[in-house]
């Protein structure tokens, strides 16, 4: 139950003074919820400084000014063209009130000939005379308080204005209580910070441009009050699931040794090192929950296949899940073979294996006839039921949601997990998402891959670029050509990946095949089927193949408009051309001009072909919100902590939470009781009923 205290902050919006149904309506799509919290966590982006107050005189043209001036003369336009104007003096000068397409009746109203008003706005100078186009405020003098001097602006959206949000903003911070200090005290000594409510007050009214930073004392505040919720409650999670008991796998290594004889290199050291963690895991009495990261083609699912064999080898099954079914059938095309050698027998199974055959699959599963099966979502269906399920892979984890991850693993005696992805984590990034696992990272290449050729290349050069390929693809190589993001928007993605299509067409003729997100799986798989036996050597995609494609013949790879990527999403599709050991090409194509970051990032990947570290970079050019690319970040989107700006905060939340399970774990004490209320504030609900569980 989340404690009463925090009751107000949960109350919809819609219960504030002034918002009706249909500014309810834009302010929840604003606000990306419905609860007072949620406008408490939408803090200001500027300040409009309305303190500039000089006589007409000594103004300066191009400023924000606010006046006290009395009403001259009204100055009504001959044409339906031309403004409407009032004048306006101070003691010092007149200035013209410049209005377009207004009702003259409520400007008379509102300046009443001799009047004396207040009025704020951009100061013009228009042919010697000033000027002050629509202002943004007219009031009485008595209307007039010092606290309108400084503005404050917010992000919004259509139907919300400036005027309404701050109105709702100063009801919200109304309504936040007194609550507990759950930050240590000598901590925030050291810090300098407010109470949370005098931050909260104080980020929602900055005096000055420096206070909008995240940086700030008040954000600062904040930020880590959000950090130390998120890493609390993950740790808590991973407590949790570090005190699950679990089976003590250890198998004889007969299968193991057999399969690793039949493959066609040695694993390398890193590999190795990633093993005996996982080995040690599974060995333990407890259930392992572990991540494990390794780049493009270094080598995840021999490791992912050989723990796997371990669980085989005491009698149990495993299971492999992934997002994509090209993925999952990838999967299988790698280990069936291997499994095949030993006598063993593995599956796939997805949502478009249907009738006798997925019977019979579900069948044998259950009696324990498949050993391993291969799968996407449809793994989760409730009629799949395994003999004995003792451990579970999970593929490129951000593709799914945590709740189906966990119930994957319900389906198993007391299953262990391994979580794989290929996206390069920052280790920042591996705290915040993955916070409740262990982690293991393979970082180091198998021999023999030959470093990719990147050039950065003008789009205006796509001619030039479509000619050189006609000549290699003649030669025999393959290619993909990967058509840019475009905004947000799949529909236009796939418009400007049709339209690429239709134009190589006339220089490849029925050598280019086309895939994207929108096409159906079947006719996805026929096509790519097509480019991997080599009957279509150019392949024009959307980012669809970002994820799991293995053709080791494709070694060229062109992005169009290469900038609007982010740097992971990039590695993760150059990635697609180092399947094998031939020496492979990329070519980022880009449309100037390019800003000093676009400069940098594509330089980055010219030089560097080291995941992590591309990844870091990725993280302090645009911060951890985007940094899986646009589309499908699966990582926690904070709404006031800032990974480019409280990196170190994170590490100090870290360490906080772990000190504070050490010492507290049951949260009990004073401050225990204070971060119970952090959590509930930060909706971490769920990591709070792990006590009463």
């Amino acid at each position: 139950m989340r404690p009463e205290i925090l009751y107000p902050l949960f109350a919809s919006v819609g219960s504030l003074s002034g918002v009706g149904d249909k500014a309810h309506k834009f302010l929840n799509t604003l606000l990306g919820g419905d609860k007072i919290v949620n406008l408490l966590w939408h803090l200001p982006s500027g300040i409009v400084d309305r303190t500039y107050s000089p006589r007409l005189s000594e103004a300066v043209a191009g400023r924000i000014c606010t006046l006290k001036v009395r009403v001259v003369e009204h100055i009504a336009p001959k044409t339906n063209r031309q403004p409407y104007r009032v004048v306006v003096e101070d003691e010092s000068g007149r200035l013209e009130l410049i209005f377009f397409k207004v009702y003259a009746d409520s400007i008379k109203k509102n300046l009443p000939d001799g009047a004396v008003r207040i009025i704020s706005g951009k100061l013009e100078s228009f042919n010697g005379m000033w000027q002050m186009p629509h202002p943004d405020f007219i009031l009485r003098p008595e209307q007039f308080s010092d606290d309108m001097k400084k503005e404050t602006v917010y992000p919004l959206t259509a139907g919300i204005t400036g005027k309404m949000i701050r109105k709702f903003a100063a009801q919200a911070l109304a309504r936040v209580p007194q609550l507990p200090e759950w930050i240590d005290a000598e901590f925030l000594r050291r810090q300098n910070w407010k109470g949370f409510k005098g931050a909260l007050a104080a980020a929602h009214h900055p005096e000055y441009e420096s206070d909008l930073e995240p940086w700030s004392g008040e954000r600062s505040r904040l930020a880590y009050d959000e950090l130390l919720a998120n890493q609390l409650a993950l740790a808590i999670v991973r407590q949790k699931v570090r005190k699950q008991p679990g089976r003590e796998i250890r198998g004889n290594g007969m299968l193991r040794k057999k399969v690793l004889e039949a493959l066609p290199f040695a694993l390398t050291s890193a590999q190795q090192k990633v093993l005996d963690e996982i080995y040690a895991d599974q060995a333990a009495k407890f259930r392992m929950l572990r991540l494990l990261q390794g780049d493009v083609g270094s080598g995840k699912t021999v490791v992912a296949l050989l723990s796997m064999l371990n669980a085989v080898e005491c009698g149990a099954q495993a299971a492999i899940m992934a997002p994509t079914e090209i993925l999952a059938k990838q999967h299988l095309e790698t280990i069936a073979p291997l499994l095949e050698n030993v006598g063993l027998r593995a599956e796939l199974l997805t949502g478009r294996i249907k009738g006798k055959t997925r019977a019979k699959i579900l069948e044998d599963l259950e009696a324990g006839k498949i050993n391993i099966l291969v799968g996407t979502h449809a793994l989760f269906q409730e009629n799949v039921i395994f003999k004995d399920l003792a451990f579970v892979v999970v593929d490129e984890q951000h593709r799914f949601g945590v709740h189906q991850r966990l119930s994957l693993s319900e389906k198993g005696n007391q299953a262990d997990m391994l979580v794989m992805t290929a996206t390069p984590i920052p280790r920042t990034l591996v705290l915040t998402a993955y916070g409740d696992m262990e982690y293991s990272k393979i970082d180091q290449m198998p021999e023999g891959r030959k470093p990719t050729d990147t050039r950065v290349l003008p789009i205006d050069k796509l001619s030039e670029v479509a000619a050189g390929l006609k000549r290699r693809l003649d030669g025999g190589a393959r290619a993909y050509w990967v058509c840019p993001l475009v905004e947000e928007s799949e529909k236009l993605d796939l418009a400007a990946a049709e339209e690429r299509f239709a134009s190589l067409q006339k220089v490849f003729g029925n050598k280019v095949g086309l895939v994207h997100g929108k096409m159906k799986e079947k006719d996805k798989d026929a096509v790519m089927e097509r480019f991997k036996k080599g009957e279509i050597s150019l392949l024009v995609a959307t980012t669809v193949i970002e994820v799991g494609v293995n053709v080791p013949e494709a070694t060229i790879m062109v992005i169009e408009h290469a900038e609007r990527f982010g740097l992971a999403q990039l590695h993760q599709l150059r990635g697609r051309i180092k399947r094998g050991c031939s020496a492979s090409t990329c070519l980022l194509m880009y449309a100037g001009p390019l800003s000093e970051t676009g400069k940098e990032r594509l330089n980055i990947m010219k030089h560097s072909e080291d995941g992590f570290e591309i990844a870091e970079k990725d993280l302090e050019l645009r911060g951890g919100g985007e940094i899986l690319g646009t589309r499908q970040s699966g990582f926690t989107m904070f709404r006031i902590a800032d990974m480019s700006a409280h990196k170190n905060l994170l590490h100090i939340a870290n360490q906080d939470a772990k000190m504070i399970l050490e010492t507290d774990p049951e949260l009990k004490s004073e401050r225990g009781k204070a971060l119970r209320v952090l959590l509930y504030l930060f909706e971490k609900d769920d990591s709070v009923r792990t006590y009463k569980a």
